[in-house]
């Protein structure tokens, strides 16, 4: 990675201009399509992938409270086998990964019933809105279309 300028200019669009993060649902400078369609230049946004991310997310999560635990094991006994000079230095070391550890898979579990949460209310949006339209075209199928065009 290059230095903090390099990576926002390349964000914003850098020196060709195109942009280097795009979110879904947003038109292309180009004219192509954000989130929804089919070529592989669209952003697309499933409900699929929100919920992979979560899972990825907790599974981290579960993966730090594994190293915690093995980190809890190895402190055990460690005054008892004779490294008392080094224990104090080893009790410090321990508390700050703890705390470090802890805090970290809190953020995951936080993290992944966000994504989720994300993904959950993005589908209900779509679903919503799909079904707002179909009962407005059934409601009114027998209303001619407005402004000189067929339907």
């Amino acid at each position: 990675m290059g230095s903090f300028e390099e990576e926002w200019a390349r964000l914003r669009g850098g020196p060709s201009g195109e942009p280097g993060m795009r979110l879904a649902g947003v038109p292309a400078a180009d004219g192509g399509g954000g989130g929804g369609g089919g070529g592989d230049a669209d952003v697309q946004s499933t409900r699929p992938a929100w919920t992979a991310a979560g899972t990825a997310v907790g599974g981290l999560a579960g993966d730090v409270k594994k190293a915690l635990t093995g980190l809890e094991t190895g402190q055990t006994g460690l005054v008892a086998k004779g490294a008392v000079e080094s224990a104090g230095a080893q009790s410090e070391v321990y508390a700050s990964w703890k705390t470090y550890l802890e805090a970290l898979s809190g953020r995951c579990t936080a993290l992944q019933g966000k994504l989720e949460r994300a993904g959950n209310d993005l589908f209900l949006t779509d679903d919503n809105l799909s079904g707002l339209f179909t009962e407005l075209a059934k409601q009114y199928q027998d209303t001619p279309a407005t402004g000189g065009r067929e339907r």
